[in-house]
């Protein structure tokens, strides 16, 4: 059975790096901005964090949560201001 593109998504891959042993997460509208949904994997202890998700075409904003501390993609070009006061990044897929 043949998926279209389209159906499967694109894979996308976040990265960030911050201290190792942290606990790091992305949230964003494609998990409805659930803090632990999607962790993140630390490549060993080296505090370069990863997460692969799939996703179909579209524009989403995403923040990454530190130990609990929301924060901006500091590698994304592109970020809107939010309804609490602070920026989102932005995703075009």
């Amino acid at each position: 059975m043949k998926r279209s593109v389209a159906k499967e998504g694109k894979s996308v891959c976040f990265e960030l790096v911050t201290e190792p042993g942290s606990e790091v997460c992305v949230a964003g509208t494609f998990n409805n901005w659930d803090p632990r949904a999607t962790p993140m994997k630390d490549n060993p202890h080296s505090g370069h964090y990863k997460a692969k998700l799939r996703l179909q075409p579209g524009r989403y904003e995403y923040k990454y949560v530190v130990n609990g501390a929301w924060c901006v993609d500091p590698k994304c070009p592109d970020f809107v201001p939010n309804d609490t006061g602070t920026l989102n990044s932005v995703l075009a897929v």
